[in-house]
């Protein structure tokens, strides 16, 4: 019974930015519990394919630009007419900039913004309104970060987007509850993808970044599919509005 509240089959996936790292972790653990997949990305997601093919579930291959508004409604429309339906939602599409607040760009400023909050809300407005027509609820999952939680250094618009994205889950929670909607976040801690990769290689960097971790290593894509799949389960029904870190312990040492 209770490892029945995990299981997924039938159940259809958005997942933005899922050509790599922690994007293509969460589509791959979902697709493992049984759900097809509609992948959103601005590059062809040739091994998140492949992965996923291996799975046996479908997978439905989406071009679009989320640092724009434009294509939100077609990527809706295009989900249910090739799958039917819409459960789950996960928001992990996002960028970062890097320089000192000082010196920070308006331009650097708004590209982050826009891909990092903006196409959150946007996506999941969209979403929530395919939910609630088809009356059956559904699971919004974003991705937020550490810096949800603390200031960070350089990353200025990324540190406003992430504190902005733990926010307006919580509004939304807040709002949408009443239609049987979960809003949820995941915020990922030290990871190893290809936005840490300077970091990594950076000797002096990354043996400070270790000696903070508790758990003593950097984190993986595969971290990220328990919690995924249990945000977007029955199993996570009465959670509503909360942000899990999956950090490793950073935030508790």
């Amino acid at each position: 019974m209770t490892l029945d509240s995990f299981n997924l089959q039938g159940k259809v996936a958005i997942v933005t930015g899922c050509d790599t790292g922690l994007g293509q972790g969460m589509a791959l653990g979902l697709a493992r519990a049984g759900c097809d997949i509609v992948g959103v990305n601005i590059t062809e997601p040739t091994e998140t394919m492949a992965k996923i093919a291996e799975t046996g579930r479908k997978f439905v291959d989406i071009r679009a630009n989320l640092m724009k508004l434009d294509d939100i409604p077609s990527i809706v429309d295009h989900a249910v007419t090739e799958l039917g339906r819409i459960d789950i939602l996960v928001n992990n599409a996002g960028i970062i900039r890097r320089n000192d607040a000082i010196e920070f760009s308006e331009q650097d400023w708004d590209d982050v913004m826009n891909i990092n909050i903006k196409s959150v809300f946007f996506m999941s407005q969209a979403v929530a309104k395919q939910f609630i027509a088809q009356g059956e609820g559904g699971k919004i999952i974003n991705v937020a970060s550490m810096l949800s939680f603390q200031g960070g250094i350089r990353v200025p618009s990324y540190t406003a987007s992430k504190s902005g994205v733990m926010g307006i889950t919580r509004l939304m929670a807040n709002e949408w509850a009443k239609h049987n909607i979960n809003v949820n976040a995941i915020a990922p801690g030290y990871m190893a993808t290809n936005n840490t990769a300077a970091l990594r290689a950076d000797a002096d960097r990354n043996q400070a970044i270790l000696e903070r971790i508790p758990a003593e290593r950097w984190g993986t894509p595969e971290d990220l599919q328990g919690p995924c799949v249990f945000l977007a389960s029955k199993a996570s029904d009465y959670i509503n509005g909360y942000t899990i870190a999956v950090d490793g312990g950073w935030l508790a040492r």
